[in-house]
């Protein structure tokens, strides 16, 4: 889900829906698609705070994670369409499958107040900066512009289809070079960095666990590999092409990632920095250092612009690939299945903005905007590991169980590859439960104990009374399409 803020991811979140591709592409395409769907600013200030250790905390993540997540769901997805309920269910069990498909949408659940607290914190640097550690504040923006998403989703608006590419454009590569321009040009006039940049500084220093848990955040950053796999198929040669296109796209992303990140390492002390406003942060502090503050307000509306448009574009569609398996498999309730007279699940959006509006209401009671912030990202992080559990026990057992079924791409040492994601992906799930040593003074189990009930309440209860409960007449004869009485 970035800002997306990408969804990517969402964990920017991810759409479970796919276009049609064309007959051909150029890896350098899928390369550039790649790069859309994943890459974020939204998520540099928590690698800022670590100065040049952010570096290792992103390439960590990158190898161990990205790399095996993009190879496995090209396999997957040029031999078995349909994405991670066909792949899951073919290679495990149907109720797995929904689980995975359950997880891909239940993550949006935390992953929306996250991207609205970043837009709350961004807008308040233009009407007035201590807004942005304001609780009832952000509380009120996430709600507010999340039902103004769910009314506009619920037209069926075609035009913001096209949002994502222009989101990428608008909102991370011109702010991110910005950024990054300046941030150099502050060196070079002899400012000081105000994190080292030295080599002493390359690693994170050790404190314990807590030094290490903001690399978790970095999964969450870079999901969504697996969603521009479905055009795969689509190269000239697969078996070479993918591999080029996906180690460009994990260059460019780490790019985009890591120079900003740094850029505002130079210029926010890690104690001042904001986990939710420290992009605006440093935009603030180079505009104001180089006379040039008149820029803050443009700066800030191509972040927010960004980020809406990504929530636009995504609203519907992890909540669409929901939909579609439940009226074939009977996995939610009827009234949960019905569409509006656009074709939208509109009751499915409003459920989930009413649980999404719970949610912002601990942006109100919590204190700390930052804190909360961290704890909602988390548990998006969380639930959305599951999915890329699932997907790679799939992998190794569809390779052993069907061997011969045609595949565009083959994963060279697929078991090496899925063994490296599925160690790294459990790793970030235990350390997910240690509390950061910038989280403050609050209670450990506390923390834990959120942690895991938003885990475990989210990823299996929800999903696990669905399957208990569910009745042959939660099947609709034809899930392609609604009958006379689904629409309302």
């Amino acid at each position: 889900m970035s800002s997306i803020d990408t969804p990517a991811e969402v964990p920017r979140p991810r759409a479970a829906v796919q276009a049609a591709a064309p007959s051909t592409m150029t890896w350098v395409t899928l390369a550039l698609m790649t790069t859309a769907s994943v890459a974020s600013l939204r998520a540099a200030p928590t690698m800022a705070i670590y100065g040049l250790a952010c570096v290792f905390l992103y390439l960590v993540p990158a190898i161990v994670f990205l790399l095996p997540t993009a190879l496995v769901s090209a396999e997957l997805a040029s031999g078995w369409n349909g994405g991670v309920y066909r792949w899951v269910a073919e290679g495990l069990s149907k109720p797995l499958g929904f689980l995975a498909v359950w997880c891909q949408f239940a993550m949006t659940i935390f992953y929306y107040p996250s991207l609205l607290a970043f837009v709350a914190s961004t807008i308040a640097y233009v009407i007035d900066p201590s807004l942005a550690s304001n609780g009832v504040y952000t509380a009120i923006v996430i709600m507010v512009l999340y039902w103004t998403g769910v009314w506009v989703s619920s037209r069926g608006t075609k035009a913001l289809a096209g949002l994502s590419s222009w989101g990428l454009i608008i909102g991370t590569l011109i702010p991110g070079t910005i950024l990054v321009v300046l941030g150099m040009v502050f060196l070079g006039q002899g400012n000081p960095s105000a994190a080292p940049m030295n080599a002493s500084h390359l690693l994170p220093e050790w404190t314990g666990l807590a030094s290490l848990v903001l690399i978790v955040n970095n999964f969450l950053s870079y999901s969504g590999m697996e969603m521009n796999a479905v055009h795969v198929s689509s190269l000239k040669d697969p078996a070479k092409e993918y591999p080029k296109s996906m180690f460009l796209a994990m260059g460019l992303v780490l790019l985009i990632f890591i120079l900003p990140a740094l850029a505002i390492s130079w210029v926010v002390p890690a104690d001042q920095l904001s986990l939710t406003a420290g992009v605006m942060q440093a935009f603030d502090a180079f505009f104001s250092y180089f006379d040039i503050g008149w820029m803050t307000p443009i700066a800030a509306v191509m972040l927010i612009s960004a980020s809406l448009a990504g929530m636009l574009t995504w609203l519907a569609g992890p909540s669409k690939g929901l939909l579609e398996i439940s009226r074939q498999e009977g996995y939610l309730p009827p009234f949960l299945q019905k569409l509006n007279k656009f074709g939208i699940q509109q009751n499915i959006l409003v459920t989930q903005g009413v649980v999404t509006s719970v949610i912002a209401l601990m942006y109100a009671l919590i204190p700390n905007v930052s804190s909360v912030y961290w704890i909602f990202s988390t548990i998006t992080t969380q639930v959305y590991l599951i999915v890329y559990l699932l997907m790679f026990a799939a992998a190794m057992r569809l390779r052993k169980t069907h061997p011969d079924h045609p595949r565009g791409y083959r994963v060279p040492a697929l078991g090496l590859v899925c063994t490296v994601g599925l160690l790294a992906s459990l790793a970030a799930l235990a350390i997910g439960f240690v509390p950061p040593s910038q989280f403050g003074g609050g209670s450990v189990w506390s923390y834990v104990l959120f942690i895991a009930c938003g885990l475990l309440v989210l990823g299996f209860l929800i999903p696990w009374l669905f399957l208990k409960f569910r009745k042959p007449n939660w099947r609709t004869a034809a899930a392609g399409a609604p009958s006379e009485g689904d629409r309302a």
